[in-house]
């Protein structure tokens, strides 16, 4: 699989570029808290390439800093994956193993996922930082994408986000991985257009993604209830839930 498309479609300028392979040992120091995660490392990471460091000096966008991150640069990387490996630990391994906010392009699943992860300061440890949630698109072949996902790959061009600072840049990239799994849900592909629409975006994932887990958690307990009383009001609720699912999915439809 090649992830040629992906970087292309950032269009980094060539002074950002670093393509320098990335030793396991070194994930495995920074990122690896347990022997399992150390495990996962090893045994599922078969390559990983530091594509690019995007900084002040070589993308005209100032660094961002305040009480609660700094960020001097961000790290745009390439990993592929064995086909054994657990994609989502590692990916959020090697999310926590890199100290800069980080584009990551991953090959599994028989395609590629893109993955970002705002960081701030940690609160117990002077000097380490933490991440937020991962936010990742499914893996898709870019190759042969769907209409959604060309939009999607189109609108990642560095010189087309918002960029008054670092922050504000890998913001965007987050944005835009939003949109494509609002798409997922609703069809169409639009980034959002305010930071008010973003946030909502969000919200609205969030609330999709825990309405069909309990979807899915009903389902399965009234398939095994025996009383009929019981089986009824289980039904009621996921009819409820069913309602609130195609409402959610009313509120991701592009404006």
């Amino acid at each position: 699989m090649s992830f040629a498309p992906v970087i292309d479609a950032l269009a980094l300028p060539q002074n950002a570029r670093v393509d320098l392979r990335v030793p396991k040992k070194q994930l495995m120091e920074q990122g690896a808290p347990t022997a399992a995660d150390k495990r996962h490392i090893q045994d599922g990471i078969e390559e990983m390439i530091w594509v690019a460091a995007l900084k002040p000096t070589n993308v005209g966008v100032p660094a961002f800093r305040d009480e609660v991150r700094e960020y001097l640069e961000i790290a745009v990387l390439t990993a592929v994956l064995r086909d054994d490996a657990k994609a989502v630990r590692l990916i959020e391994l090697i999310h926590r193993a890199i100290p800069y906010p980080l584009m990551l392009v991953a090959a599994h699943d028989g395609g590629l996922s893109l993955s970002l992860a705002h960081k701030r300061w940690s609160q117990g440890e002077a000097d380490k930082v933490v991440i937020e949630d991962v936010r990742r698109t499914a893996p898709f072949r870019p190759d042969a994408p769907a209409p959604k996902e060309t939009a999607f790959l189109a609108s990642l061009t560095l010189s087309g986000l918002l960029s008054r600072d670092l922050f504000t840049l890998y913001q965007g990239w987050i944005d835009r991985v939003a949109a494509l799994e609002a798409a997922h849900i609703t069809g169409a592909f639009a980034p959002p257009t305010s930071a008010e629409r973003a946030s909502a975006l969000r919200d609205g994932l969030d609330a999709h993604a825990r309405l069909q887990r309990d979807l899915v958690a009903l389902r399965a307990q009234a398939a095994k209830e025996k009383q009929i009383n019981r089986r009824v009001q289980l039904n009621i609720e996921i009819k409820r839930i069913e309602v609130e699912i195609a409402a959610t999915g009313e509120l991701l439809k592009p404006r």
